[in-house]
């Protein structure tokens, strides 16, 4: 099962016709993927302190359904590895009543902060350094 976090549909952040505004979904999957990560023990501030960061390379949203205000949304992660310096995420933005509202789709890398380009096999350094490697699906 992937990882996830749950999440209430805030007032303000609906747009004119009453539903969640598109950028929003990014920010709900963006808050899922750090958590993922902040579970593993791989909080923000021990990421850069090895002078390696998470870079979003590619973001697909597709919308299915509307949410409004006060919808209670689980939010999924899951980090899927290959070969190279890049990996797939997937999430889906499922509503209680088990409807995915969107599914967000994208690729990442892990940036060397001096060099600034991709690490090689990110899913091991994640790994390497992580209390909870198996969050990871490294």
């Amino acid at each position: 099962m992937a990882f996830f976090v749950d999440v209430t549909v805030r007032g303000y952040e609906l747009d004119t016709q009453g539903h969640l505004n598109q950028a929003v979904y990014l920010q709900y999957a963006e808050h899922a993927r750090w958590e993922l990560l902040r579970a593993a023990g791989l909080p923000q501030e021990k990421l850069l302190a090895t002078g390696v960061g998470p870079v979003a390379l590619e973001v697909t949203v597709k919308y299915a359904r509307e949410l409004r205000g006060g919808d209670k949304v689980r939010v999924t992660c899951e980090f899927l590895y290959g070969a190279g310096k890049t990996f797939r995420i997937a999430q889906q933005i499922i509503k209680e009543d088990g409807t995915v509202a969107a599914e967000v789709s994208g690729v990442g890398g892990m940036l060397d902060l001096s060099t600034r380009r991709l690490i090689a096999d990110p899913g091991g350094h994640l790994a390497s350094l992580a209390e909870n490697p198996e969050l990871l699906g490294a």
